[in-house]
């Protein structure tokens, strides 16, 4: 039997939309990659946004999902840690991963050790500069005031409007975001490059972007992961004890950006 040594990450499923293929297929792709990582695994990490939309009213949660949610309670049955990131999407995980599956839920980014490596992993939604209309949505949002009202509305009509609005949200991105734009447009670059100058951290992992990228920072030696998303490149990040590489799953023309060029989503 294989020996866990390995801990994944992966983030950006953005379960409940379809895009390359149906958000059912794509929850059966998930549920693939997690049965074959598994054996190997030693923790694997939800970065965020696993869901397009998700709010849990006090007895309701959405429908949908049963595949994912049923193998990750068999993964950590079978002692493997999971640990799962809010993102902008999914911000209203309260507390039914933590008390149905034993998964602990994150809301700010974590600083871990893993294998004498130094982690510092997040969504990273709202870091670094600029996003300020974002940076004000995601505090109302935040506020308890306005979950409490939000889920005064019956979930048929809550959770249409909310993926009405996100719908609205990704229609809204540019095309320039699919390809990597530099250390001095890449807000998550920037900010991690301000963080290196005054934290030790060998690996930034984070999610949001939808870029795979692999992008060393200006110390020379720190490096910046973005796991990209499962809408078109079913990217995750892989750490196998001495290194981190982005791997694609059921995705044979997958690319990493950020090294030498600078590559056009395919």
């Amino acid at each position: 039997m294989p020996n866990p040594s390995k801990v994944y990450f992966a983030s950006d499923f953005h379960l409940g939309v379809d895009a390359r293929c149906s958000s059912a297929e794509r929850e059966r792709q998930v549920v693939r990659w997690l049965e074959q990582i598994r054996e190997d695994a030693a923790a694997v990490y939800l970065v965020g946004d696993v869901f397009d939309f998700w709010f849990e009213y006090k007895t309701v949660v959405p429908k949908g999902y049963v595949r994912l949610l049923g193998k990750l309670a068999e993964i950590r049955d079978a002692g493997v840690p999971v640990y799962f990131f809010t993102g902008n999407h999914d911000m209203w995980v309260f507390r039914y991963f933590e008390e149905e599956l034993g998964i602990p839920t994150y809301r700010e980014p974590v600083l871990r050790e893993i294998g004498g490596k130094k982690f510092f992993i997040g969504h990273g939604d709202g870091l670094g500069p600029g996003d300020h209309g974002y940076k004000f949505i995601k505090k109302v949002f935040a506020n308890r005031w306005c979950q409490w009202l939000f889920e005064r509305l019956h979930p048929n009509f809550g959770v249409g409007l909310a993926n009405y609005w996100s719908q609205k949200s990704r229609a809204a991105d540019s095309p320039e975001l699919s390809r990597f734009l530099g250390p001095e447009k890449e807000w998550l670059v920037a900010y991690a490059n301000r963080k290196v100058e005054a934290l030790d951290v060998d690996y930034f992992v984070f999610g949001h972007r939808h870029l795979p990228i692999d992008y060393t920072l200006k110390n020379g030696h720190s490096r910046y992961i973005n796991l990209g998303e499962w809408l078109h490149f079913n990217s995750y990040a892989v750490f196998d004890g001495q290194d981190v590489q982005l791997q694609f799953f059921e995705y044979e023309q997958g690319r990493v950006f950020g090294r030498d060029t600078v590559v056009d989503r395919l």
